[in-house]
């Protein structure tokens, strides 16, 4: 079924999940035969103006099902910017829970398998996997604390209790110049995490850190700081394989 992205001039977003019926808002309601332009503007029956079009992969991800607590995307884009992924990457993401990175990461990546040892969770990121449309994602009910299948690997993700106990799995799946990142919560498994990698001398360590994001209200001279922001979420520690 195709859907629509209606967005006011404020930025106000709205997912129409079926466009053979009128959608209905606070401004009125917007008529089937509008939703069916794939881009441009329409217009409301009370007069307001709203821009349409198809839903980028940004907008679909948004609306992804969601089941324990996902990695944010300002974090996301942390672990893409400092490994560098792209079209012809070769990834594994471990704890995929609701399937939030694995998707993120496969939506840039040539290949990306996941694990996860919860059939609930499984079952959620395989359906958001779907919803998604990536063809490019292998999710497995595995436990990665056994063993890595894959070889020859860009890219390692974690997010998991123990990420130090995945390291020796790691060493013999990633290629020369692969990264292991892992995503804790709390200082002491990053510390633990960063300290199992300073032990051995087929890692090196690249950085620990946090990404607090801050968003600012700007209307006229009206410009300040929004009283709530996205603070502390994760520390991502990032090791390379030399």
């Amino acid at each position: 079924m195709a859907n629509r992205i209606l967005i006011t001039k404020e930025g106000k977003r709205y997912f129409v999940k079926d466009i053979s019926k009128d959608y209905h808002m606070e401004y009125g309601f917007i008529s089937k035969a509008d939703l069916k332009k794939k881009q441009g503007q329409v217009k409301t029956n009370t007069g307001t103006e709203l821009g349409i079009f198809e839903p980028s992969f940004s907008d679909l991800y948004r609306k992804i099902k969601r089941g324990p607590q996902i990695i944010a995307r300002k974090d996301i884009g942390l672990i893409m910017a400092e490994t560098g992924i792209g079209k012809n990457s070769i990834i594994l993401d471990s704890g995929a829970g609701s399937g939030a990175l694995c998707c993120y990461l496969a939506n840039y990546a040539k290949k990306v398998t996941a694990y996860e040892i919860r059939e609930d969770f499984l079952n959620i990121s395989k359906y958001n996997a779907e919803f998604l449309g990536l063809k490019n994602l292998t999710i497995k009910n595995k436990d990665i604390y056994q063993g890595i299948d894959e070889k020859n690997l860009d890219l390692i993700t974690l997010d998991l209790p123990e990420p130090w106990n995945v390291v020796e799995h790691a060493s013999k799946a990633l290629k020369s110049g692969g990264y292991l990142v892992s995503y804790s919560p709390t200082i002491p498994q990053a510390m633990d995490f960063a300290n199992a990698i300073l032990e051995r001398k087929d890692f090196a360590i690249i950085k620990t850190s946090e990404v607090i994001e801050r968003e600012w209200e700007m209307e006229g001279r009206k410009v300040r700081p929004k009283s709530r922001m996205i603070g502390h979420t994760g520390f991502l520690t990032f090791a390379r394989k030399i």
